[in-house]
């Protein structure tokens, strides 16, 4: 069955353009249920029936994962065998009749504008050089921070753009998000403020195809670079709690939202598929308003 699995996520990135990490983490998932088949069954196909599906939700759900992790490892396995009804391989979907347990509800974490104000201020270039003596990766870091809270770019769509991909007159960035779905996204001044600077300082040549943030050795950085240098800089501004490169993106869209910015052109700007994923923000202000109007009605509860 692991060649039938290599054809699926094969499948995954050829016809149906899926991202690299998605499809690493179906790998993952994947493995998990045919080391479960294989132990529970004769691992061919046609033993993949109800029993069996039932007892590996059983399985995952006795391993305490969270709720949205159940589901993910569930949707690995239900497209897989989709694939195999698909390609005549399975005559029944053995997930027929089984209740498949609802996704939970979280409200996006995000940071209020003063928080973003505060972050901004200890880690400004030349602060962070008084201290740490590293203006060029000051610089580097707070620019990419600027370019994410001003287009709400994923740490993936960050570390993937190259120098050509970033219009500094026009104010516009060329974005490949999930899917390899291509957008265009407004930067703000300050953004581009800061990644002149950075650029100013950055080993030549500039070339329009080579990355925009580089690492201590000049080559790209990576997402979980971003990740790092985000927890840094949330270090620097003695955050009690966490803050990551999509807790910053969730504040780029609530702050729109909040300040008047219809769901529509969010919805592009993050480059959300569907609008339903963006409406989550809605709730996200709603909640807020509620909070301002408990504090501040008389008649409110207290």
């Amino acid at each position: 069955m692991k060649l039938l699995v290599d054809q699926f996520l094969l499948h995954l990135k050829a016809q149906r353009n899926f991202a690299r990490n998605t499809i690493k983490a179906y790998q993952f998932d994947l493995g998990e249920f045919l080391a479960y088949a294989a132990a529970n069954s004769s691992g061919a196909p046609a033993s993949l029936d109800r029993l069996l599906m039932r007892g590996y939700i059983a399985f995952i759900g006795d391993r305490k994962v969270s709720r949205n992790t159940l589901l993910r490892k569930i949707s690995a396995v239900r497209s897989f065998i989709h694939y195999l009804l698909e390609t005549g391989r399975l005559e029944t979907d053995p997930f027929d009749l089984i209740t498949i347990p609802k996704k939970e509800k979280r409200l996006p974490r995000f940071m209020t504008e003063g928080e973003v104000g505060r972050l901004q201020d200890h880690n400004r270039p030349e602060e962070v050089n008084a201290r740490e003596k590293t203006y060029y990766f000051a610089l580097r870091d707070y620019a990419i921070f600027e370019l994410i809270y001003s287009s709400g770019l994923r740490r993936s769509e960050a570390a993937g753009m190259n120098i050509g991909d970033l219009d500094l007159y026009s104010g516009f960035a060329r974005v490949l998000g999930k899917g390899s779905r291509e957008r265009l996204v407004p930067v703000g001044e300050k953004a581009l403020a800061a990644i002149k600077e950075y650029l100013e300082s950055r080993p030549r040549p500039l070339a329009h195809g080579l990355p925009l943030f580089l690492n201590h050795i000049n080559t790209r950085l990576t997402g979980t670079g971003i990740a790092l240098i985000f927890k840094k800089m949330a270090r620097r501004a003695r955050f009690a709690r966490p803050m990551n490169p999509h807790s910053v993106r969730h504040s780029f869209a609530t702050h729109l939202l909040d300040h008047g910015c219809d769901l529509k052109s969010v919805q592009e700007m993050l480059g959300h598929k569907n609008l339903q994923t963006t409406e989550i923000y809605t709730h996200v202000s709603l909640e807020r308003l509620k909070e301002v109007y408990d504090k501040a009605h008389p008649r409110s509860k207290k």
